[in-house]
């Protein structure tokens, strides 16, 4: 069967999706989420177009899409957790990380990590930084498996799902969904700010 015409800014994946199917889901869904910058989220989203149309096969798309970003941010997990706090402590000073603010960052990522790990998933540049922060945190691995577990889940599902279903149409509501992720990352900003704010503030009236 004939790959199906790709819409607007997908159509550059054509070629790779034609030519290794499956497996450049896998690699690209996998690289960029311990930190490479590459379109994870576009190819997902084209394979789930190509499924529509009886290129690939939904059930195994959304398969590989899970098993790649999970893998992908267990590999950032661990980068962050050998590498990362030792980077922080050299070089954070040149972007005002200090190991006090880092330290106010750590305590807020173990008290809501779980929820930070799942939501940012959805938000570009978070996707990618997830699995590297959590690590560089010392969150429990455990408790970091399990949400980055349930957020690619979701991740995987909603985008696979809308293209399957929306086919050439799916730019569009791409378009209308991502107008809606520069107010959410302020929204985080916002959150962290504040409840690192008040952790300091509660540490220091303790003293």
């Amino acid at each position: 069967m004939a790959a199906p015409p790709l819409p607007g800014p997908l159509a550059h994946l054509a070629p790779l999706l034609g030519d290794y199917g499956y497996w450049a889901v896998g690699a690209v869904v996998l690289v960029e989420d311990f930190g490479v910058p590459a379109p994870g989220e576009t190819i997902l989203i084209a394979a789930g177009v190509y499924a529509g149309a009886g290129r690939l096969n939904i059930a195994a798309v959304v398969c590989i899409a899970f098993l790649a970003a999970v893998l992908g941010d267990n590999i950032g997990y661990l980068i962050g957790r050998s590498g990362g706090r030792a980077s922080v402590h050299r070089w954070g000073r040149y972007v005002l990380l200090t190991p006090k603010r880092l330290h106010a960052a750590e305590e807020f990522f173990r008290r809501h990590g779980g929820k930070v790990v799942t939501a940012a998933r959805f938000v570009e540049g978070l996707r990618q930084a997830n699995g590297i922060i959590a690590g560089t945190a010392e969150m429990s691995w455990r408790r970091f498996l399990v949400f980055n577990a349930l957020g690619a889940a979701l991740w995987v599902g909603l985008w696979s799902s809308l293209a399957y279903l929306a086919g050439s149409h799916i730019t569009a509501v791409y378009d209308e969904i991502s107008r809606y992720q520069l107010f959410v990352l302020i929204g985080f900003g916002v959150l962290a700010a504040a409840l690192v704010g008040r952790h300091l503030l509660r540490r220091r009236r303790e003293r």
